[in-house]
């Protein structure tokens, strides 16, 4: 992992994101040349820009599509699946270009060799890093304190497939009565951590012990370890680092208070002001033709509203209307009490279910962007009346609070839709995560997932 602009990112993802990237212009330029070997000379008319547009296009929509997540290492099905998806609505878009500017996409011959070998290195690149990453050969070492509850989540994150780019040398007890993860991960050499260390050629060491006062840690032993070069970790750090969350189990006010970020300033909020302004003004253009069928299917289906209108939380706690298109049914909640979503919920209408698994019915919210009481991306408004109740169940909930609401979030790109308190609290740890690390770059990356959660349909309710 590598931090970008406070965000961390798997560094095998990057290279291969960049890698990727430069095989495609490649690409681009071979079939110029074997193909159509005019173009490369009339670089006046645009044809210069040819291979890096080309590339560019593969490479967001295979962004897009997942390709650079780890999603698609999940089997054979699933890579096949999305790099067709993303290579035939690239080659549409290339097809258009070509029909208006034919001197900066490829046409013809050049273009089907083109996307041809694109699709093939995609695939191809992706078998090989799938065999590359199921040796340790190029992945960090760790060694974990503790074999306690604590620990047995990392062995968690290590079986579920999210510790990528790791492996888990063993985990050293430090007197606990109790253990919690497989026996003969349980490390008995004798000696000092760092003699253990680097006996086992461990590169970090990771905290994992509850209990830290009273003699519980070997301070002196731990910062020998670190005076000789090894890197140490606390659970909440490691936790952010690979899975993009941080756990509330292991999370206090002192850790949050003296942790780096967590911040704001009036240059962050001038330039994330003129982000939404640019992103939701150039959002609301190229969907007005899809709001405006949309409210025409909502009316003729039922009665009452196009828009539906709610109270919700924004930042520091001010309460604002909320837009959206009416997905369900005008007598939803005529008891008068907020209702959790269900799945498969049978308050909506049939209109409702498709623009809810579309997203659409989140389009009049561009308004509340337009307004400054939301950002394009932020931790998601909920009701008062939910605010309230998850606030006195759940540790540090109105810290999600500190930043605007958004139309897009981290959570919402990363975790299904909340409908319990179970599910509020573990959306709330990617909400931790983005206020403790928002960025204009975590931002883009955010929309970048939010439209691939639009194309695969993720966490719909």
């Amino acid at each position: 992992m590598i931090r970008f602009f406070r965000h961390y990112i798997p560094l095998s993802m990057l290279l291969l994101t960049l890698a990727e990237y430069l095989i495609f212009a490649y690409i681009s330029v071979f079939a110029a040349d074997r193909y159509d070997s005019a173009t490369l000379i009339e670089s006046s008319h645009g044809a210069v820009y040819k291979p890096w547009l080309f590339a560019s296009i593969l490479t967001l929509l295979n962004s897009t599509f997942g390709l650079y997540d780890w999603e698609w290492t999940k089997g054979l099905r699933s890579l096949l699946l999305r790099t067709t998806g993303s290579m035939l609505t690239a080659g549409a878009l290339i097809a258009l270009g070509n029909g208006v500017l034919p001197a900066v996409f490829p046409g013809g011959a050049e273009f089907l060799a083109g996307m041809l070998l694109a699709y093939l290195v995609a695939v191809l690149v992706r078998l090989l890093f799938m065999e590359w990453d199921k040796t340790d050969l190029f992945k960090k070492r760790i060694l974990v304190l503790g074999t306690g509850s604590r620990a047995a989540k990392i062995e968690a994150i290590a079986a579920s497939g999210e510790g990528q780019g790791l492996h888990i040398l063993g985990y050293l007890p430090l007197g606990a009565a109790h253990s919690y993860v497989p026996h003969d991960r349980v490390i008995h050499d004798e000696g000092s951590i760092f003699e253990i260390a680097k006996a086992r050629n461990a590169e970090e060491i990771v905290v994992a012990v509850r209990e830290r006062r009273g003699g519980g840690l070997p301070m002196s032993e731990l910062l020998e370890c670190k005076l000789r070069g090894l890197h140490i970790l606390d659970l909440p750090t490691f936790f952010e680092r690979q899975t993009g969350i941080l756990p509330l189990e292991s999370i206090n006010a002192s850790w949050m208070i003296f942790a780096e970020g967590f911040t704001t300033g009036s240059a962050r909020d001038v330039v994330k002001r003129l982000f939404d302004l640019l992103v939701s003004g150039s959002f609301l253009i190229l969907t007005s033709p899809i709001m405006l069928l949309a409210a025409l299917a909502i009316r003729l289906e039922s009665k009452g509203s196009v828009f539906y209108t709610q109270e919700r939380v924004g930042q520091f706690g001010k309460s604002f209307t909320i837009f959206k298109f009416r997905s369900m049914f005008s007598d939803a909640e005529k008891d008068g009490l907020p209702v959790w979503a269900r799945l498969n919920d049978d308050r909506t209408t049939r209109v409702g279910r498709f623009i809810r698994r579309t997203r659409i019915d989140e389009l009049p919210q561009v308004i509340n962007v337009f307004m400054g009481h939301m950002s394009f991306v932020g931790p998601r408004p909920e009701r008062p009346y939910f605010v309230n109740d998850l606030a006195a169940q759940i540790p540090y909930y109105h810290a999600r609070h500190s930043v605007k609401p958004g139309i897009t979030g981290w959570a919402q790109v990363r975790f299904p839709y909340g409908a319990s308190v179970e599910d509020a609290m573990n959306k709330l740890q990617y909400d931790l995560y983005y206020v403790k690390n928002h960025s204009l770059f975590l931002d883009l990356m955010i929309l970048l997932q939010t439209t691939q959660v639009v194309v695969l349909g993720k966490g719909v309710r």
